[in-house]
């Protein structure tokens, strides 16, 4: 039973918030369980499904958005070199964060997780937004290819839009939180010790190992 929980309940509960959270107008802008999906995923999936989770999940999401936003906004071709190229980028910053849970064990800490979750999302922001400046796919006349382009991408962000400051406040609290929802899953799903022991035989004594005769034997 244990293990059905693992192998079946964890992964159904990943999905499950993750496909939620990305509801077209649900969540804030930039406030998403993608972060923290692929940490977790890189933490309590060993083998290849810690990257086919997340990584197929996004990858089926990212097309229905595509196609979401593609309808309803056709001025925007989401569909261009640049924005596949900005988007690839993101499954990069993806695969940094499940290497980074890679280091983390299930046994960790639930503080120890938490903060493995908000420095992945640091490191996703970070990654994200630099992709943004340098492939520029709506050509943002903000984004410059010099330092202070850069900066600004990574600080102030393009006209019209909240700052990107406000997208990264966005990104850590949404990190936090599902690193936290994720981490708790995870671990209520685990073994307890006591089921690890289950059914398992207790040592024999070295009188009963090498055939000894015991109290009751000499009796007889």
């Amino acid at each position: 039973m244990p293990e059905v929980k693992s192998k079946i309940l964890l992964p159904a509960v990943f999905l499950a918030v993750f496909a939620l959270s990305r509801i077209p107008g649900l969540m804030p802008l930039n406030f998403s369980a993608a972060y923290a999906l692929a940490f977790c995923a890189g933490v309590f999936f060993r083998g290849p499904l810690g990257w086919c989770l997340p990584l197929g999940a996004m990858l089926l999401t990212d097309v229905g958005l595509n196609c979401y936003y593609q309808h309803n906004d056709p001025a925007h071709n989401v569909w261009s070199s640049e924005n596949l190229a900005n988007l690839g980028l993101n499954y990069v910053a993806y695969a940094v964060l499940i290497l980074l849970g890679r280091g983390f064990k299930p046994q960790s800490s639930f503080l120890g997780l938490l903060g493995g979750g908000l420095l992945g999302a640091i490191l996703f922001y970070f990654i994200t937004n630099t992709a943004s400046w340098l492939f520029n796919p709506f050509h943002n006349p903000e984004y410059t290819k010099t330092l202070a382009g850069w900066i600004v991408a990574l600080t102030k962000g393009t006209g019209g839009y909240p700052s990107t400051w406000e997208f990264f406040r966005n990104t850590l609290l949404s990190g936090g939180l599902f690193t936290a929802l994720f981490g708790a899953v995870g671990k209520l799903t685990a073994e307890s010790p006591a089921e690890k022991t289950a059914g398992a035989r207790e040592p024999e004594s070295e009188g009963e190992a090498d055939g000894a005769p015991q109290p009751e034997d000499a009796k007889a």
